[in-house]
């Protein structure tokens, strides 16, 4: 496999090597994202399928007690149970998509497994990354929306560098904020072009979901078929505008890593592996 060129890029060249990369390898980084959200989208179709069933039922059989208890206490382990799929497939088909752009844009071959496998050690890691990351963009917005999007914009290569130097949640973000000072802006574009992308895609399936719920609100298999669109829509988003984003974020990490740090020279010497500019130690949770 070639590797591609590494020098500075122009804004428009990040996004033409993303879409490349995006058709060029479309099996495995749809595969990658897909893979994972199967289970979840297994569990979400079959709450649309069963939630107007389960409600007949429950109205049918005098209520208790101990019955809405049950009731509640299945319906939050259910819950739980749903959040844990979810956010294990999000993290796991985050990584492994870094993991599949950074083998090809460096020039090695990768597969759907290989790429997800290595992931086992890391979700922990991973999950301490998106955590941490989320509550620093989330403080920040509360002080007003425009911080808040800065701050979203300046650690928008935080999981690649978790990822690819192998460092800690805390250090991860300090690292993507050092190396995106003077580039928040080409950070908005790339989020601009992916939210445009997503909603496209969510609003393919939600506007026939919408119509169907207001036209036919009172019958259960017209709800089921709208809530069944809905999953369906959310499934397709993810699985077919998710690899954009990862991939942009990839490109613009070592785009930046070359700009400010020479990246191409220490790949010349260095051909096997990603060159840090720090040492670091094995990673805990949010250090």
């Amino acid at each position: 496999m070639t590797q591609w060129e590494l020098r500075p890029l122009s804004p428009g060249e990040i996004l033409d090597r993303t879409f490349s990369l995006y058709r060029q390898n479309f099996v495995l980084f749809v595969g990658i994202m897909a893979i994972p959200h199967v289970l979840t989208l297994g569990i979400n179709l079959a709450q649309a399928l069963l939630v107007k069933p389960a409600a007949a039922a429950h109205a049918a059989i005098p209520q208790t007690t101990t019955m809405n208890g049950g009731i509640l206490g299945l319906g939050i382990f259910a819950g739980l149970i749903t959040l844990v799929v979810t956010v294990v497939a999000y993290l796991f088909s985050q990584g492994a998509t870094i993991y599949a752009v950074s083998d090809i844009y460096l020039g090695r071959t990768t597969t759907i497994g290989a790429s997800l496998g290595r992931m086992w050690g890391q979700l922990l890691n991973l999950f301490g990354v998106s955590l941490l990351n989320g509550l620093a963009i989330v403080l920040a917005t509360l002080f007003l929306i425009i911080p808040g999007i800065y701050l979203a914009c300046r650690l928008i290569i935080c999981v690649p560098a978790a990822l690819l130097e192998d460092l800690g949640a805390r250090a991860s973000l300090e690292r993507s904020f050092d190396l995106t000072k003077g580039y928040a802006a080409r950070a908005f574009g790339i989020y601009v072009i992916y939210i445009a992308m997503l909603y496209a895609i969510l609003l393919l399936f939600s506007v026939p979901a919408l119509f169907l719920i207001a036209t036919a609100a009172k019958d259960p298999g017209i709800l089921r078929i709208s809530l069944v669109l809905e999953q369906v829509g959310t499934f397709a988003a993810q699985t077919l505008v998710g690899p954009f984003f990862l991939i942009a974020t990839s490109v613009f990490y070592f785009d930046l890593r070359v700009r400010k740090e020479a990246f191409d020279l220490q790949m010349m010497m260095n051909p096997l592996g990603i060159a840090s500019t720090r040492t670091s130690s094995v990673p805990s949770l949010l250090s």
